[in-house]
């Protein structure tokens, strides 16, 4: 019998090709709409999959500003961060944060969804947030991703 036939798959930098993929994320929900890109950036939705490989695709997103939070998580989220020094904890509900910064919404929640490791911080570099229709990767010719 081929050891070949039996062997398991393992993606190679060298062998391996990313896509482009445009999304548009007005009217989405945010924790829906970050699931799908969380999966897109790992690689899950490709069948050569390697948990250990960066084998994920760029992600651009447009419309940022018209993501949608659903039930009452406009005024009831917090957004916390803390410094480290006395003072030093800020908290920012998600109706301040999406009037001021509506990219960073989606962005905490995306990189909430994937590994606290070096991998994972190399795949959340692949998103790319616009708070309005135009981007600036119009030159990789991204294709639009179907969300079901």
């Amino acid at each position: 019998m081929s050891r070949a036939a039996n062997s398991t798959f393992m993606a190679k930098a060298e062998t391996f090709q990313r896509r482009w993929w445009h999304i548009d994320a007005a009217e989405q929900s945010v924790g829906r709409l970050a699931v799908v890109l969380a999966n897109i950036l790992r690689g899950k939705h490709r069948p050569d999959f390697t948990p250990h490989c960066d084998t994920g695709d760029f992600v651009v997103v447009t419309n940022v500003d018209k993501l949608v939070l659903t039930g009452d998580k406009l005024n009831s989220k917090i957004y916390q961060t803390y410094s480290g020094y006395a003072g030093g904890q800020r908290r920012v509900t998600a109706k301040q944060m999406m009037a001021s910064h509506p990219d960073r919404v989606l962005i905490q929640a995306v990189k909430r969804m994937i590994p606290r490791t070096p991998l994972g911080r190399q795949q959340l570099t692949k998103l790319k947030v616009f708070s309005g229709p135009a981007h600036d990767h119009a030159a990789q010719q991204p294709q639009p991703f179907p969300i079901s």
